[in-house]
Formats: C-alpha cells, structure tokens, sequence
C-alpha cells in the first residue's frame, strides 16, 4: 500500500521557495472556507497544508485518534490546479478546491489502497474513482486521503470491537478519548469532528454513518438507496449499502449530498437520481406546520430530558407532534441478517474479481482463509463467524432468501416507517439517533443496549438524518429524522431548521474519559 508521511507532502508538492499561509480551518464549514478563497485569504493549497498539519500534530500522536489510513500524496497537486482554475476564472462550484476524506471501502484513483481495513487488501491500488468519488472530483473536492473504519464495514463478526481495523489500529472518539467511535465509518466521524477536514464520505448498510455522526457530534445522512452510487464500493449488501455524506453541519452535508447524487448506469438502482441542489432550499421555517411522528423508544432518564428538550425547539418552530409506537415486527432482525449474509458473500465475490492481480483473496473463502492464516495480526479480538456463516449461504437465488427480503422490506417499510407515518398523519418520524459512546473494550467487543435509529430506514431503504441535539454526561447524541423514500430533501430542511434553532452541536475536547461531573471525585 502507498501512502506518505506529511513532511514529505509538503516538501514535495509545494514550489520552490513557496510557503502556505496560517489558515485556521478549525470548525470552519464549506462556506466560510470557500469565502476565505473567494476574498483571496486562502489558497486551496493553504486548506490542505493546514488539514494536514492537524493530522500531523493529531491523528498519530497529540490524542491519537487513528481516524486517517492514508494521506492522499496528490492531494496538494490536486489543491494547486484547482487553485490555478479558480485564478483563470472557473469555478467548479461550492466544493471547489475543498478538502473532504473518503472512507477506506470506496476506490479513489490516487496512488492509495482501498482496503476495507483489512490486511488482505493492501495491495488493492486499483487506480480508479469509484463514480461518487468522480462526482466530488468533478465539483472541485480534494481528495485528501481514506479514512479508517470497523474492519470490512463491521461485519466480520457480531463480536467485533466498532472503530478498530489491523490496518488502521483502533479510532478513538475525541470527545473522550478511550469511547467508541462507533462504526464503521468510525475514522469518518472522528477526522471531520476534529476538523482534519471539512467533511467527509462515509457507507452505511445498518448504522454506520449515522452511528458514528450521531456519536462523533456530526450530521449525517444515510441517503435513500438509489441516490448515490455503490459502484466500486467494497461491498456488504446491494439492498441495503449506500455511501452517504458526514459533516459538521446540515448545510454542508446538503452541499455534499448535491455533489454525490446522480445516475450509474454500472449500479440500476440510481437509474432515477438526478442533480439536484439539497442546499438551496434549506429554511430555517421547514418546521412550520410540519407534523411529526414522535417514536419514544426506551432510553435513560438523562437521554429522555435532551429528547424532550429538542422535541420542544421542534415545536416552537411550528412543528406538530403526534406520538406514535414503534410497531411489533417480529422477525425483522432474522430476515435482515439471512439477507446481509446472503449478499454478503455474492457482492464480496463479485468485487473481488474485479481487484487488480496483486490482491490475492479473490473470493470470500479466500479472505476467511487468509485472515485465518494472519490470525495474529487480523483476528487479535475478535473472529469471523459471520463471513464464515455467509461463506455457507446457497446464494440470490435461494427462495429462502428471497423470502427473507421480501419480508424485511414489507416489515421496515409498509408496515414500519409507513405504518407509522400513517398513522401520525405525519411527513415524517422523529427519536434518538443512538445513546452516548459506550467505552471501546477488546475483550467483550461492543456493549451497547441503547436507542438505535438505524434498523428500519436502512432495510426500507429510507432516509435517515442525524443531526446534533447536545450532551449527555459530555457525550455527543443525535437525534434521527426519518421519511419515506426519496424524501431526503423533506429530512434535510427539517434537521435545518431544527439545528438553526437549536444550536446544540459542541466541538470536542479530547478528554481521555467522559466529563460526568465532579461526583467521580468523591467529597473528600
């Protein structure tokens, strides 16, 4: 695998006698850091430089996160032509000459592996973009560098550890240090909360983008499936794996959105998809006589209070809330893991023919037999019983598959998300994202028995926004707004209005444990 140190980016990519200037980019969102270049206080180059400084000074040393693999080294090449465009006169648009990081299952053409986190695909430089990456590409991004994530998108094993791959070590969160990232867009979340860039992409099949954005204090959309291509993604699940966009506000990740959504002819779902502007029609008045469906899933008394309390900024910004009930839709979970493993090993089989000579494991069997013999290093904390489970599954054709798929679409859309929507009158549902971030924990793998939104909209394939609603016990936690398919939009300006009102997101402070008040201490 490919990959350089920052010193000798810089020293490589930056002209003779040329120095970047200072730019602070803490916190600084797409707008602002676009207006820095527009009033010609910044450089995309000077964006890059101060990224990659942050990186330098915190990601493997300072509180050492381990959000980033790979340091892109075309990064600052790509920064300066971008920058002589800008000069000439062309502007691609708002993500012109902006730093964003990719997760480490989507393909990009730099000289970098795409390795899913795993070992067995260190050599996995394929040279091409995967078309959500052309697409941020053909609107001015910078394509910084691969963020790390929960090995093979976290399904591996329902024993595993969120957050820690053999390439890429364990992500740490950053607002205490020794917690989860959550996953598996773990190093996602963490680089864009700790500004190593202005955002980024991260893949969700169950979770894990708006897991690891609700956990981290971001916003992040878990788009409906056919929006944005799965091509050239390291694969889990063609019915249920979309990447989706992560960053520290709701109008970035709109702006991000806009750049990714479009056809691929390579990937039949996005067949409808069109461009369109999400951030254009962003108002802080899309709560007005908005009726919500309001799920109150079991939850602690202290994650219950900031419920309440961004059910309250809701209402005062003219939202309607109805209180529905979570529907009983038993067997869901079964039929969604008998559909994920089944796919798992027809998509996985499938991507891997297509990787270049030097990967090896060219089939799932080959990468459980690889991992088996480079147990030390890929297997230290947990196994692979579930790729040795779908390893077993009989394929797409299997009428207990199929069976199984139409179940769990029926159950998590018609007579879920729909259900619910229906039954409230309402345009969409609201409820906790997921709880705080539970500690990172090798041997027992993750122990977490709160809240989660992810389940229903994944599997319908709906939308589901995270965006921040505050602390709890100095944690982040995020609240969902979840609709029917296709209205990413209706989400999108909701979760505006609501985070304009609101105003609940808090940068992190690299804290080694959770800030639970000074009871720890005792009254000695």
């Amino acid at each position: 695998m490919r990959a350089f140190g920052i010193g000798f980016l810089l020293a490589a990519a930056l002209p003779a006698g040329a120095h970047a200037r200072t730019v602070v980019v803490e916190e600084r969102s797409i707008d602002e850091l676009q207006a820095l270049m527009t009033a010609k206080q910044a450089t995309s180059v000077d964006l890059v430089t101060a990224y990659l400084n942050r990186i330098a000074a915190m990601d493997r040393k300072g509180p050492t996160l381990r959000s980033i693999i790979a340091i892109n080294p075309d990064a600052l090449a790509q920064a300066r032509q971008l920058d002589a465009e800008r000069k000439a006169g062309r502007v691609r648009g708002p993500l012109h000459g902006i730093p964003v990081l990719i997760k480490d299952n989507v393909e990009t053409a730099d000289p970098i592996a795409t390795t899913a986190g795993s070992l067995a695909l260190r050599d996995n430089v394929t040279r091409r973009d995967a078309p959500v990456v052309a697409a941020l590409r053909a609107q001015g991004a910078v394509i910084l560098g691969k963020t790390n994530l929960s090995e093979w998108a976290n399904i591996r094993s329902s024993h595993s550890m969120s957050g820690w791959s053999a390439v890429g070590g364990l992500v740490r969160n950053p607002y205490a240090l020794d917690r989860t990232a959550c996953g598996s867009s773990s190093g996602s979340g963490a680089a864009v909360a700790a500004s190593f860039a202005a955002a980024a992409v991260g893949t969700e099949t169950d979770g894990s983008v708006v897991c690891p954005s609700s956990i981290n204090g971001l916003v992040g959309l878990k788009p409906s499936i056919g929006l944005v291509s799965r091509t050239r993604v390291v694969p889990i699940s063609h019915s249920q794996d979309t990447p989706g966009p992560m960053a520290r506000s709701v109008r970035d990740v709109a702006t991000m959105l806009s750049a990714m959504s479009a056809a691929d002819p390579a990937d039949p779902t996005t067949a409808g998809a069109t461009a369109r502007d999400y951030a254009a029609g962003l108002s802080t008045s899309a709560l007005s006589g908005l009726k919500i469906g309001v799920i109150r899933p079991e939850m602690t008394a202290d994650l219950a209070a900031r419920y309440d309390a961004a059910l309250a900024v809701l209402r005062a910004g003219g939202a309607v809330l109805v209180e529905v009930e979570r529907p009983k839709l038993e067997g869901l979970g079964e039929a969604e893991f008998t559909v994920l493993k089944t796919e798992l090993k027809a998509d996985m089989n499938a991507y891997l023919a297509t990787t270049p000579a030097a990967v090896k494991t060219r089939t799932l069997d080959d990468v459980i037999a690889f991992n088996k013999a480079n147990a030390a290093t890929e297997m230290p904390y947990f196994a692979q019983e579930t790729f040795e489970d779908a390893a077993r599954t009989k394929g797409l054709d299997d009428p207990s598959y199929k069976a199984a798929r139409a179940k769990s679409l029926r159950l998590a859309g018609v007579e879920g998300i729909d259900a619910m929507l229906k039954t409230a009158g309402a345009q969409l549902l609201v409820e906790p994202t997921y709880g705080g971030a539970w500690l990172s924990d090798p041997v027992y793998g993750d122990q977490y028995g709160g809240p989660s939104s992810s389940e229903l909209p994944a599997i319908a394939g709906y939308p589901n926004l995270t965006v921040p609603m505050g602390l709890v016990d100095g944690l982040p936690v995020g609240l969902s707004f979840i609709a029917t398919k296709n209205a990413d939009a209706t989400v999108l300006g909701a979760g505006y209005a609501y985070e304009q009102r609101a105003r609940a997101r808090t940068a992190p402070r690299y804290l080694p444990t959770a800030d639970a008040g000074p009871g720890l201490e005792g009254a000695r």
